[in-house]
């Protein structure tokens, strides 16, 4: 697990007879890679074309082969390939078995090394066949062409970026594992994309390709990015995805056939020459991985834990039970107010790109570090596999009960529901109304019958009428555009992907990539990154999400919430009395953290109108929001509120606002 960074010049770079450009180009690499410090503290390197119209950079997390024989970029000598590379292959032996059987030779034990020699041998034919957590950037120099390259569920990520003119002449595409890397680069304005901040508004965070910086894209995951050279001033590119999430294949799969893929998930993923943990919440999902890890580690597994003085969000006593159960040493770590108070610069820092979502992440990866930890497997992906979300139970009943509402009626509920919302609470009592249930009520209405539109509204922090009165002029124009909150493309995508699938399925496939691809993994990254702690996601495994896919869907999903099936395949040794309690999702005691430490912080930001209208909102919707939060008013959860606060404090810290 590294930060990679680099930089692919146009051809005005190769015949220009100005060598100073590419040493520019090199120059805003290494900027980039300095900023990426926190993902590789144990190493650096750098390497380039002969005219540095392609650099690569790396920082070292190192976890396969510690020796200098895994530095990276890595070069295949006789082909002149090169590599950077962030994440894990766990079946990289049995790559290099076959490798060997053909006659290649190893000079280390890492994985990059047998990604290098298999793409030469096979070229990008291989990416399918690795199973893992990667992102990448290679050349080939018998193509003079790089490739940008993630995995399959999308679970590292990758930027870029195309820089046109300035220091760095002529046409250049930069890329790297942060988008605040790219920040630093210098040559990328500090500009706020408006279809990103239409996009958090809605959803709390930023859905790709798009980011919250002007002209910075996503790569999605499963794709290839290849860059080649052109005739012209500029790069060709261009980008084709490689998997996709399975359809539904009920009775393809048993539940022996489960046991077996996520057994043996689990063991591919304990590879690591580093010291490796587990967290555990208590819960199925990360009970169930570590059930398994402790049947196929050799010695007794290390579990972690995050406690909580308020004894309605703590779990760690379930964790505890658990830990005892499958005798892991355990350590749980208790969080108090004035530690999350102190420690939150550091939290918000970790922040690649505002989500509401990321601190609880780096809590808990901040421990497992402070314990000498440099991998972690996490629980997460199991309530989307296996129907643990209120929305497999919710989503149903919305569709049955939008389905027979005739189109008058629904333009009444509709003008109904915005009229109480925008007269009754904003213009005539001054205070926001409920941004949840029945406050949505005009945007379930115009949501009906329609599986994706209703997915969204669910989850939307702000219901459409708050969006659009929290935005600026700017931003209302993209909301415009967006599709309950998503860009069109991608809802053409998504929609795709769902249809003709089974309903539970398709909301399985809906959080898949979206909660699950758009903002979870994204988040595990960045907070995790920040303290140098690769995390592993063995529930995520795509072979395995092919096999979950292949259940019978009254085996998969019945009965609904209990994922009874995960329980069967992972957790069959352990008491099943540990986990017959009502689900309780890991979330930080921010609620009345917000009404005490934190108030000052948030008074500040605001009512700080010049950052709040740079920023693309409107100033008397942000107040009027806080105001009734603070005064207690129903229907206003502290994400809401937190949300605001996280885009306002990270667009300050990077200095991005709207372009005037």
């Amino acid at each position: 697990m590294c930060g990679i960074a680099g930089a692919v010049g146009s051809l005005s770079l190769v015949r220009s007879s100005d060598v100073s450009i590419g040493e520019r180009v090199a120059e805003c690499v290494a900027r980039v890679s300095h900023a990426l410090r926190h993902r590789g503290p144990d190493g650096q390197g750098t390497w380039s074309t002969e005219r540095r119209e392609v650099v690569f950079a790396h920082r070292r997390l190192a976890i396969l082969d510690l020796s200098e024989a895994g530095a990276q970029p890595m070069v295949h000598a006789a082909s002149g390939c090169a590599i950077t590379f962030n994440g894990e292959i766990y079946n990289f032996q049995e790559l290099r078995r076959e490798l060997e059987s053909g006659g290649e030779s190893f000079s280390s034990n890492s994985d990059t090394e047998v990604v290098l020699k298999a793409f030469v041998r096979w070229g990008l034919d291989v990416v399918p066949r690795l199973r893992g957590i990667f992102a990448m950037g290679i050349w080939d120099p018998r193509s003079r062409s790089v490739h940008l390259v993630r995995d399959q569920m999308g679970i590292k990520p990758l930027y870029w970026t195309i820089v046109r003119g300035g220091p760095l002449g002529g046409e250049t595409l930069l890329f790297a594992s942060e988008v605040r890397s790219l920040l630093a680069s210098g040559v990328v304005p500090r500009r706020l994309d408006p279809a990103g901040v239409a996009s958090y508004l809605a959803q709390g965070f930023v859905v790709g390709p798009n980011t919250m910086v002007e002209g910075v894209k996503l790569l999605p995951g499963a794709s290839i990015l290849t860059v080649a050279p052109s005739s012209g001033e500029s790069n060709t590119l261009s980008l084709r995805r490689y998997w996709e999430l399975p359809a539904g294949a009920a009775g393809t799969t048993t539940e022996q056939d489960l046991h077996d893929v996520l057994a043996n998930t689990v063991r591919m993923q304990l590879v690591s020459d580093a010291p490796l943990g587990i967290f555990l919440s208590g819960g199925i999902d990360s009970s169930a991985v570590a059930a398994l890890a402790s049947e196929a580690a050799p010695g007794a597994i290390h579990t972690f834990t995050i406690g909580f003085e308020d004894k309605d969000l703590d779990e760690s006593r379930h964790a505890a039970a658990v830990a005892a159960a499958i005798r892991s040493r355990h350590t749980n770590v208790v969080l108090r107010e004035e530690d999350f108070l102190a420690q939150l610069p550091g939290a918000m820092t970790a922040i690649d790109q505002p989500t509401f979502d990321a601190i609880n992440t780096y809590f808990v990866s901040r421990a497992a570090r402070n314990a000498g930890m440099t991998v972690a497997l996490a629980g997460t992906g199991g309530d989307e596999l296996f129907g643990g979300y209120r929305s497999f139970v919710e989503l149903p009943k919305m569709m049955k009960g939008t389905s027979w509402l005739p189109g008058r009626l629904l333009d009444g509920v509709i003008r109904g529901a915005a009229r109480m919302g925008g007269g009754t609470f904003w213009d005539v009592l001054r205070r926001a109304p409920p941004q949840t249930r029945w406050g949505k009520l005009a945007d379930v209405a115009r949501g009906a019958n329609d599986l994706l539109a209703l997915y969204q509204v669910s989850y939307s922090l702000f219901t459409a009428e708050t969006q659009e009165r929290l935005a600026s002029s700017a931003v209302r124009n993209e909301q415009s555009e967006q599709v309950f909150g998503l860009p069109s493309a991608v809802a053409d995508i998504w929609r795709g992907r769902v249809r003709d699938q089974g309903l539970l399925h398709a909301i399985s496939l809906l959080e898949l990539s979206s909660f699950i691809g758009e903002r979870l993994l994204r988040d595990t990254d960045a907070a995790s990154m920040a303290v140098a702690l690769e995390v592993r996601v063995p529930l995520l495994d795509h072979v395995l999400c092919e096999s979950v896919a292949g259940l019978d869907p009254g085996q998969r999903f019945k009965p609904l919430l209990k994922k009874m099936a995960l329980r069967r395949a992972g957790l069959s040794k352990v008491d099943p009395s540990l986990f017959d309690r009502p689900k309780s999702g890991f979330v930080l005691p921010i609620a009345g953290w917000t009404r005490r430490g934190l108030k000052p912080e948030l008074d500040r930001l605001f009512t700080d109108t010049e950052l709040i209208g740079r920023v693309g909102l409107n100033p008397a919707t942000v107040r009027t929001l806080w105001n009734s939060y603070t005064s207690g008013k129903r229907g206003l959860h502290w994400s809401r509120v937190w949300s605001i606060y996280v885009l306002l404090a990270w667009c300050r810290t990077h200095d991005v606002s709207l372009p005037v």
